[in-house]
């Protein structure tokens, strides 16, 4: 494109000429190349190629961040949702409680509670109370027990003396034992052997006791063993 600077056509008269002669003649030689080859070696001049690859990179950061952005999204989205759900569960929970509410009632039962409480205080007490009386009386009883087995089956002196006086069969059992007989019960109680030491031969004689003999057969008998 040509251009006039001014000059020229204040300094000169008139003319229809338009452009000028010398700015026409000098463009015309401006462009005595062919423009397209001007302009293609114009942009081979330009190494625009770094600039494309971080043109293209900064797009994929963008688009990465992007997605990044739009993923967190719709995690807040969702945990948004979910505890606008929670709050709404909440929120009806405690509208309900706050309906069935009854002070009066709640007093009613803090009270009952409480005696509940003082009853069951007064039960623990009761039987820690008597805890320790059974312990002291199975202490008493554990003496008790000790005594009884070191006096051993027939009991102390007193107490064996005391049931000879009142028992026939154990006097008749203590005379014979006195003349060397020894009468032994059987599994059902029953006397029916007898064991017979003759302490001046040293023999001894065991006699079975069969309740057809009379006793007075079986004390002519004993007497006679005992004689040797």
């Amino acid at each position: 494109m040509w251009r006039c600077c001014g000059c020229c056509c204040r300094n000169k008269p008139k003319t229809t000429d338009f452009p000028p002669r010398h700015l026409l003649t000098t463009d015309t030689m401006l462009l005595d190349e062919d423009p397209g080859t001007l302009i293609h070696h114009t942009i081979g001049n330009f190494n625009i190629h770094p600039d494309k690859q971080a043109v293209t990179r900064i797009n994929d950061s963008l688009s990465t961040l992007q997605q990044s952005r739009d993923l967190r999204i719709r995690e807040a989205e969702s945990a948004m949702r979910k505890l606008s759900r929670h709050l709404n569960s909440l929120s009806t929970q405690h509208e309900e409680a706050v309906a069935v509410h009854d002070s009066g009632k709640h007093a009613a039962e803090i009270v009952e509670l409480d005696t509940k409480k003082f009853r069951i205080a007064k039960a623990a007490s009761e039987l820690e109370i008597e805890s320790e009386r059974l312990e002291s009386e199975l202490e008493m009883l554990k003496e008790r027990l000790v005594d009884l087995e070191s006096q051993g089956l027939e009991g102390d002196e007193t107490t064996r003396r005391e049931r000879e006086a009142d028992d026939a069969t154990i006097l008749r059992l203590k005379i014979f034992r006195s003349l060397g007989v020894d009468i032994e019960p059987d599994e059902a109680g029953n006397f029916s052997r007898a064991v017979i030491r003759n302490s001046r031969k040293g023999d001894v004689h065991v006699v079975n006791i069969d309740p057809k003999f009379s006793r007075f057969f079986y004390a002519n008998y004993f007497w006679s063993t005992m004689q040797g």
